[in-house]
Formats: structure tokens, C-alpha cells, sequence
């Protein structure tokens, strides 16, 4: 908590939680941050990030290269929360026909990729 953080914002103006997890138990944190940046803007929170600006929390395949490439440096690995991928609402039941085929595609690769994997 005493790191310097880049945080994302949603559009509501509320702060991305750090959600934390190590075995069963989970901590959600809300470091201070040295600059906010909206989520829309993220490849730039993670240009801040590589910068030295300060740590950033964000999905790891979005740091995936620059892990790889030792521009920047995990921490905390132990608690890095796994996670199954975004999961998608809709505030109205009816969706052009593309986009419940898209859904309806993405339902059926994770249903089958679960399956694959062991319990």
C-alpha cells in the first residue's frame, strides 16, 4: 500500500478494485493511487507502468509481453486472483443476431474447454 499505483477508473467514476486471492482467502484492496486513468484508456496505464510510474493491476494477459520481454517485474504472484475471462451482460434480453451468435459461440468454447480440464 505504500507503492506508487496506476489505477484504472470505470465510467462510473468508480476506482477498479484489487481483488487479491491466495488459497481461500480473498482481500480486496483500494491503494492509493498516482494517477487514475479510465478503463477505456488502459494500454496507457500500462505505458505509465513500464515507465516506472508505478505498479499496476490489470489482467495478465494484457502484461503478458511485457513480462516476457523483463519490462516489468510481477509481484505478489502468490495472490494473483485466477480468472475465467469477462463475463458479459446485456441490459436489454435482445441482441442482433451476430452478436448471439458471437455469445452463443464464446458459451459454447469455454463449455468445451471446461471439460477438458481436469477437476
Amino acid at each position: 500500500l505504500t507503492h506508487d499505483c496506476v489505477r484504472l477508473r470505470f465510467s462510473s467514476g468508480a476506482l477498479v478494485d484489487w481483488d487479491l486471492e491466495r488459497d481461500n482467502e480473498v482481500v480486496k484492496l483500494d491503494p492509493p493511487s498516482r494517477v487514475i486513468i479510465g478503463v477505456d484508456g488502459a494500454a496507457a496505464a500500462i505505458e505509465l507502468a513500464r515507465a516506472g510510474c508505478g505498479v499496476i493491476g490489470t489482467f495478465k494477459n494484457w502484461l503478458d509481453p511485457y513480462l516476457e520481454t523483463g519490462e516489468l517485474v510481477p509481484v505478489l504472484q502468490d495472490w494473483w486472483p485466477k480468472f475465467e475471462g469477462p463475463q458479459l451482460y446485456f441490459s436489454s434480453r435482445f441482441m442482433a443476431a451476430p452478436l448471439r451468435a458471437f455469445v452463443d459461440l464464446v458459451a459454447l468454447e469455454h463449455s468445451e474447454t471446461n471439460k477438458l480440464l481436469p477437476p
